[in-house]
């Protein structure tokens, strides 16, 4: 078991636990602060994490910037990532393509899952990681596919 998972069962249901877990896993990468993310689920083959709309992550025309998207896909498809791989492998990623869907003008939440949930492990390949973003009415704002490199270690 990944020591973000670990860390993650041990927090979840504790008082302001999501909260700190959150916090914990922002000060290993720094740079998901910005968009302040708190995790709601995280479980192998799925990760769900919630911004606020804040002033932090608007544009200029008062919605949530399309960058604060890509910051939340890459943050819970990593995650989802790290908490599914086998403890024999390990994973970067290589690529990203997204669609803006809709403005984004409310607060949102990614989910993130594999693309092939029977993915088949191997010395080096291509694992493909699916993340929505939805607003507060349940409508799709933005997708990405995100491509990561997982291999054996060495």
């Amino acid at each position: 078991m990944s020591q973000a998972l670990k860390l993650w069962n041990s927090f979840k249901n504790k008082p302001a636990g999501k909260w700190t877990y959150s916090k914990l896993l922002c000060l290993k990468a720094p740079y998901f602060s910005s968009i302040s993310p708190v995790f709601e689920e995280l479980r192998p083959h799925y990760c769900e994490i919630k911004i606020k709309k804040h002033r932090a992550v608007l544009n200029h025309i008062g919605t949530v910037h399309a960058i604060a998207m890509c910051n939340m896909a890459e943050l819970a498809g990593g995650t989802m990532t790290d908490v599914t791989v086998p403890s024999t492998h390990r994973w970067i990623p290589k690529g990203m393509t997204v669609e803006y869907l809709k403005k984004a003008e409310t607060d949102l939440v990614a989910i993130a899952k594999p693309a092939e949930e029977n993915f088949k492990w191997s010395q080096g390949s291509d694992y493909l990681v699916n993340v929505e973003v939805r607003d507060t009415a349940n409508n799709i704002v933005f997708k990405a596919v995100i491509t990561m490199w997982v291999s054996a270690k060495k």
